[in-house]
């Protein structure tokens, strides 16, 4: 198959499309034969490395490769050094972002809920990035961020607010979405979890929310920690849809490195 079938097929599946979209091919070529489909939540140097090594013609990845939203180039060192070892191997890459979200359900969310194994019923909102949960049994958000670790693998799971108070209503709203405030100023929302928050803004409305009495918290998961299982479920579904494609996803590793070495 030709790179531009296996994106398109992608594509299609959101029934979304529109003229402004950061879902382009960011190296390679369109027209390049694939055998080997990489998956990854970031194209860094080693992905794109361990992914050629492996074979792979087209390496699918959720966020930007060159440190905007539209990928747009500029001559900045350590970019034009990246952009130069990526064309060198030859890959094609293609940023899958827009059309997930803009699946029903959206896809990213999907894979959340599929590793975190969270014991509740799920309710998709339809709203990018953002799934409903209401937990069968109440949970504090500390035991909610243990589970969410131990089911994932993230690291080390931030939380503000009312961490030891049990809770039933959780909402996920990964990566760096819009709305998460107003998320969690809402009437009757317990837990919201993000990937990326500001901390004086979010992180203080929380806890003082919790000081005033409220059941109310954040869990700030970290920006890959928050989305990567999305592209697991991408990566399991391409290879279901095309057992003739070897199908690999590869992990980037979270962005920070942690004092006690829990790393993934």
């Amino acid at each position: 198959m030709k790179a531009s079938e296996i994106i398109n097929e992608l594509f299609a599946l959101s029934g979304w499309e529109s003229e402004k979209t950061c879902d382009t091919i960011k190296s390679g070529s369109p027209d390049a034969a694939v055998t080997k489909v990489a998956v990854s939540m970031f194209a860094t140097p080693e992905v794109v490395k361990n992914a050629h090594e492996w074979g792979a013609e087209l390496l699918i990845v959720h966020e930007p490769t060159y440190y905007n939203h539209m990928d747009e180039h500029s001559d900045e060192a350590i970019e034009t050094e990246k952009r130069r070892f990526i064309e060198s191997t030859g890959i094609t890459i293609c940023r899958f972002h827009d059309h997930p979200h803009y699946t029903f359900p959206d896809v990213i969310c999907e894979g959340e809920m599929k590793y975190m194994k969270l014991d509740g019923d799920i309710s998709y909102t339809g709203t990018f990035d953002q799934v409903r949960v209401h937990l069968h049994k109440p949970t504090t958000p500390r035991e909610l961020a243990r589970q969410i670790e131990e089911n994932t693998g993230i690291a080390h799971i931030r939380i503000c607010g009312a961490a030891d108070t049990p809770c039933t209503e959780v909402t996920g709203m990964f990566g760096t979405p819009g709305g998460v405030f107003e998320e969690l100023k809402r009437e009757g929302s317990e837990i919201v979890m993000t990937g990326e928050a500001c901390e004086w803004a979010l992180g203080e409305y929380a806890r003082d929310a919790a000081q005033l009495g409220h059941r109310k918290a954040l869990l700030i998961l970290g920006h890959i920690g928050s989305e990567r299982d999305g592209m697991k479920l991408t990566a399991e579904r391409l290879a279901k849809a095309h057992p003739e494609l070897g199908v690999r996803y590869f992990e980037c590793g979270e962005v920070y490195t942690y004092t006690d070495s829990k790393i993934i």
